[in-house]
């Protein structure tokens, strides 16, 4: 594992520590002396009880978790919540009707998804370029809604909030599939907070829910029963086979986050990491260019157009990285570009390495 020279900038699936590689490599075969393979594991036996009780425990002491709230390991992704989320909760107040903050595609698409479900407040202006957040004063939040939805980080877009909403009381909801771990967060803010694992905490497959108590047991008739957050809670997320092996990497990434010093330590980090990119961008003299708003702007998934979007710069920009070992740094399809993908795996010597590539880049471009 030690050996492997690719630098993986992907935005999900994302690179994983290559400890929790390893260690998923050693175990493959023949975990914990069972003679199987965590794949193999039945989700009903004493083996898997202890994987994910041992990966809830691991999640609640890095995020320091009330115990009012319930930790769930679903299926379906941030797709499957975006439909889970207004099936469980529009109904907590009469007019089923939920506030929708959109400051990207994925944020659009949630919104989108729920409208089937109830009435939807955007709490926005649509926008025709999302490359920051207003600020709140110019919100047009509706005091009566079931909930207020946000995506924490917009990893097509770049966009990514550093200060969590203020809602009056109204339930918060919150994405944070790209983010989730890369710093701390007040977890008693919010109602519900969701994460795909396959960005920043895990292999693709499960897809993280922590919902406050009072919030179970609203779900609509026609909700389907996996996604049903209440029945979920009660049967330790094994109503159903639950994706184990997922389960199992996400149990050692929290491992080894703990071990790295835990989120306030990911915080420093990836700030770190995050800095050097935008400062290289920003006195680059126009060569490259971050069309985020300063405030806005992520620290894991960084948007870049070279002289403001040459096609034919960018393509070799691609070709010539991918010389160097640098893979996945295409930008998404619907924006184009360079996309820099931060996330916590991500080592401050990879990075160093992207910023002299692109700075030696610059030299013989500009």
């Amino acid at each position: 594992m030690a050996s492997r020279q690719i630098i993986n900038f992907a935005p999900g699936p994302a690179k994983l520590p290559e400890e929790v590689l390893q260690k998923a490599q050693d175990e493959l075969c023949n975990y914990n002396k069972t003679g199987v393979s965590v794949m193999e594991l039945s989700h009903r036996s004493s083996d898997f009880t202890k994987i994910i009780n041992n990966a809830e425990n691991g999640l609640r002491d890095l995020l320091n978790i009330p115990q009012n709230y319930k930790v769930l390991f679903m299926q379906g992704g941030g797709n499957g919540q975006f439909s889970a989320v207004p099936l469980n909760l529009m109904n907590l107040k009469e007019g089923s009707t939920a506030d929708y903050i959109v400051t990207g595609s994925w944020s659009a698409k949630a919104a989108k998804e729920a409208d089937k479900y109830g009435k939807v407040n955007m709490v926005l202006p649509k926008q025709e370029d999302y490359i920051g957040i207003p600020d709140q004063c110019m919100w047009n939040l509706n005091p009566g809604a079931s909930y207020v939805y946000y995506c924490a980080n917009e990893t097509i877009h770049g966009v990514e909030f550093h200060d969590i909403p203020e809602t009056n009381g109204v339930p918060l909801v919150c994405d944070m599939s790209s983010n989730i771990l890369s710093r701390p967060v007040d977890i008693s803010k919010f109602g519900v907070i969701y994460a795909g694992a396959q960005k920043n905490i895990g292999c693709a497959g499960v897809t993280l829910v922590i919902i406050r108590d009072d919030l179970l047991g609203h779900a609509m008739p026609v909700c389907p029963v996996i996604f049903d957050y209440k029945i979920q809670a009660g049967n330790n997320s094994c109503y159903n086979t639950p994706p184990t092996f997922s389960i199992y990497i996400m149990g050692l990434v929290f491992k080894w986050l703990k071990a790295q010093g835990g989120a306030q330590a990911m915080a420093k980090l990836n700030q770190r990491k995050a800095s050097m990119i935008y400062d290289l961008v920003d006195n680059s003299n126009g060569f490259y260019v971050s069309p985020v708003d300063v405030k806005s702007r992520s620290f894991m998934n960084i948007p870049i157009r070279i002289k403001n979007g040459d096609e034919h710069l960018e393509k070799i920009f691609l070709d010539e990285a991918l010389k160097q070992d640098m893979i996945q740094l295409k930008g998404h399809r619907s924006v184009g570009g360079i996309r820099v993908s931060l996330y916590n795996a991500i080592t401050m010597t990879e990075t160093e390495k992207l910023a002299v590539f692109m700075t030696k880049f610059r030299n013989n471009h500009q």
